[in-house]
């Protein structure tokens, strides 16, 4: 695949994929998260690669979805539609992630916000800049049942994830760090060596070691109902677009809803 939304850069065992739209603030169309996808793919069969890291061009990692886009390439979508579009382009890509064979790092700049957050939170290490900040506004602003991607009890604490959901507010960066949601936080400008510099020392390690703990690690999760829980909020997620609050944002524009895309600092 010839990407034009991605770059890919091999720096000998790392792998550097990053989202390339900084002039809609890296938001998420159709075709920039088939690219990652493709290129998450080709990270890990590749022999050569043993550390991936995910990050993006520009001032901030990803404001969200592209409901812009999404208003031209599924105007009016059936529920069926909509389920499938979801399933395959949200759930699975990001559950792919999740389950890649080598380690995974975020590198996190700015906002990261709706799907922007689901994303880095599917990598298992996130190092972020210290202007970073997190938000899932979207059960506050759209009523929709949050995310496709339920990722935030897992991530932190019950009550804190309750309260960034109810709310929408920010989080950021040096409280991510305090409740254990990211790795290190540094600053902007050291973001990416301090990255490459931690994907170089973990891509020194035995790979299959890697592979094998890395797994152990992820049915752990698995075996406290992880990826029950994601499944069935999926579902939940998705009954929650034909609720009359949703319906009455989808009339208004969706990608007026999201305050906090638009607010960015």
């Amino acid at each position: 695949m010839n990407y034009s939304l991605i770059q890919v850069e091999h720096i000998a065992a790392v792998c550097r994929i990053y989202l390339n739209r900084p002039e809609v603030r890296n938001a998420q169309d159709r075709s920039l998260l088939r690219e990652l996808d493709h290129a998450m793919r080709a990270a890990e069969a590749d022999d050569s690669v043993r550390v991936v890291i995910l990050g993006a061009v520009g001032d901030h990692f990803s404001a969200g979805h592209d409901l812009k886009s999404a208003r031209v390439e599924r105007p009016n979508p059936t529920v069926e539609q909509r389920w499938e579009y979801e399933e395959e382009h949200f759930l699975e890509y990001c559950l792919r992630i999740h389950d890649l064979k080598k380690p995974t790092i975020a590198q996190v700049q700015g906002a990261c916000i709706a799907g922007g957050y689901m994303v880095a939170n599917m990598c298992d290490l996130i190092v972020c800049a210290d202007n970073a900040f997190f938000s899932d506004p979207v059960a506050h602003s759209m009523g929709t049942a949050s995310l496709e991607v339920l990722i935030h009890p897992w991530v932190m604490g019950m009550r804190r994830a309750k309260e960034l959901i109810f709310t929408g507010e920010r989080l950021l960066a040096q409280e991510a760090l305090q409740i254990g949601m990211v790795n290190r936080v540094v600053p902007v400008a050291e973001l990416e060596a301090a990255t490459l510099a931690l994907a170089e020392h973990i891509a020194k390690a035995p790979p299959y070691g890697l592979r094998f703990t890395k797994r152990s690690l992820n049915r752990t999760w698995d075996a406290q109902g992880f990826r029950a829980a994601i499944q069935a909020h999926f579902d939940v997620h998705q009954l929650s677009h034909v609720t009359e609050e949703f319906q009455a944002h989808l009339k208004r524009g969706l990608d007026s809803t999201i305050k906090g895309a638009k607010a960015l600092s």
